[in-house]
């Protein structure tokens, strides 16, 4: 577990306003599987946030997968902190769907600069469970 699960003041870091028990750590956990492309996206982006590499491996495509995924994402989650979390939109990607996008922008700092990354993402849901499957991605310094 990732907190105190009686602790309902702490605010997801997805942005969405829910308390992060109610929010992504279920999903993050491994309790119950985000149902909506928009919740896996969130649900990651919450993963980064928070350092959770196994959720980010397991909830990427099988195909894009690669055996040193693990230490890349760790080794960029401890030169990062994310910041906040804007969805621009989302097409399709519901529960009775099986693709879906979702175009975000992440705000983060590293390395003593603050940045944006915007990204129009693909997800694909087999068996009830949605994937990251890649993204169109822009990063932006300030």
């Amino acid at each position: 577990m990732l907190h105190d699960a009686k602790d309902t003041t702490k605010q997801c870091p997805c942005g969405s306003g829910k308390p992060f028990n109610f929010c992504c750590e279920p999903a993050i956990n491994g309790n119950k599987p985000a149902t909506t492309a928009e919740a896996l996206m969130r649900s990651r982006y919450t993963a980064f946030a928070l350092g959770s590499v196994d959720y980010l491996i397991a909830t990427t495509a099988a195909e894009n997968r690669q055996p040193e995924d693990a230490p890349i994402i760790a080794e960029q989650m401890r030169m990062t902190t994310w910041t906040g979390l804007k969805i621009i939109s989302s097409h399709n990607g519901g529960r009775e769907d099986n693709i879906g996008t979702v175009e975000f922008i992440a705000y983060f700092d590293s390395e003593g600069q603050s940045a944006a990354l915007q990204e129009r993402s693909r997800f694909r849901q087999e068996q009830n469970r949605w994937y990251y499957i890649d993204g169109d991605v822009e990063i932006r310094r300030s």
